[in-house]
């Protein structure tokens, strides 16, 4: 028995520092119908001519140029949503998801019972992590087109980030009700199943999940956790080995793991997995606020301050992120820079209309003044 826990610990290890794990999916199956920068042509000849140089423009892949096209076409047509959602698929492409909600918002207004738009909308929403708006938006999507299989995952994984978990676990269900072959849908239950406690069942699903995906690396490993919580240690060994082998170097696959470990408290391990993340991509921004947080918890102030910055370039309107920079700078006693960081963090949130946010960095700068 010592000789199989060295076996694990050791394997535990090469877990953390190559093997992939996939957390929910924020935007599964982005691409919906947004071939809405698909617009059908007019009867006016320059807003036509501007349509097909648009889509020139997106199959050469110059989505910046694309976009200004589209824009001289929409002050020509104005009262046409599928130019403002294909301009919203083309920032979202970017990562530009701020710039694509409210495109997706306006065509939206144009056509309000457009089940795409209100699903576009959820992934840009869910991307700038404001759940509760992305929830709203995946809602309304399902409500619309009612065998809207991905509306359902999307909002499953919202909930999932809000720990609602049941009502993460309602949407699943619904999805493989609609999809009994979705193996998002058994992958992102399991998880749930797995932060629940319920390793049983999460093991039950996750085997669904793998009969369906075997080349899926995330399933292996959450398959591989489910089922070592579960006490099937060499089951377990031999889901995380089947995982190293489809996939044994990925950024994301790094991120994912830390994401779970995280998730079991398991905080040094995580943050093996997140800094192996950022060693392969430097700018990943999940990765280099997650090392963040977890400094904070341990109370390593001076490292947060590092990280916290470094967020901050990397995403300048991170409400959160000069929140988290001020916390730290306080704890460290320099209440100058801290009270420079909650006011950022404060501007940025009333910017972004995060009245909760808001309230936040206003208490903290009313303790230090």
């Amino acid at each position: 028995m010592a000789v199989q826990k060295q076996r694990l610990l050791a394997f535990s290890t090469l877990l953390v520092a190559g093997f992939a794990l996939a957390r929910p999916q924020v935007a599964l199956a982005a691409d919906t119908s947004e071939n809405s920068v698909e617009v059908k042509p007019t009867n006016d000849p320059n807003l036509d001519a501007l349509l097909r140089q648009g889509r020139e423009l997106v199959d050469l892949g110059d989505y910046s140029k694309a976009i200004a096209v589209y824009q001289k076409a929409a002050r020509l047509d104005a009262e046409n949503p599928r130019i403002f959602s294909g301009i919203g698929y083309l920032e979202a492409r970017q990562g530009n998801y701020r710039a694509a909600a409210e495109f997706y918002k306006q065509a939206i207004d144009l056509e309000p019972n457009n089940a795409d738009f209100q699903y576009a909308l959820g992934y840009a929403m869910a991307n700038l992590q404001n759940y509760p708006a992305a929830a709203a938006a995946y809602r309304r999507a399902a409500q619309l087109d009612r065998k809207n299989v991905n509306a359902r995952i999307g909002l499953g994984v919202v909930l999932f980030q809000q720990k609602d978990y049941s009502g993460a676990f309602k949407a699943y269900q619904e999805a493989i009700a609609l999809d009994p072959k979705s193996w998002q849908a058994y992958s992102s239950m399991g998880l749930v199943l797995i932060q629940q406690g319920n390793f049983a069942s999460a093991v039950t699903v996750l085997q669904q999940a793998a009969e369906l995906a075997p080349k899926q690396a995330s399933v292996q490993l959450k398959l591989g956790t489910a089922l070592l919580r579960n006490g099937n240690t060499a089951e377990g060994v031999a889901a995380f080995e089947e995982a190293a082998k489809l996939e044994p170097r990925n950024p994301e696959v790094q991120l994912e793991i830390g994401e779970l470990l995280q998730a079991q408290n398991d905080l040094d391990g995580a943050l093996v997995a997140y800094r192996r993340a950022i060693e392969v991509r430097p700018n990943l921004l999940k990765a280099q606020d997650a090392i963040g947080k977890i400094q904070l918890e341990k109370q390593d102030f001076l490292g947060a301050i590092i990280t916290f910055r470094r967020v901050t370039q990397l995403d300048p309107d991170n409400g959160e992120a000069y929140y988290n920079l001020g916390v730290a700078l306080q704890a460290r006693d320099r209440r100058f820079e801290a009270i420079q960081a909650f006011q950022q963090s404060l501007d940025t949130f009333r910017q972004q209309g995060n009245n909760e946010g808001a309230q936040k960095a206003e208490a903290a700068l009313r303790e230090l003044k």
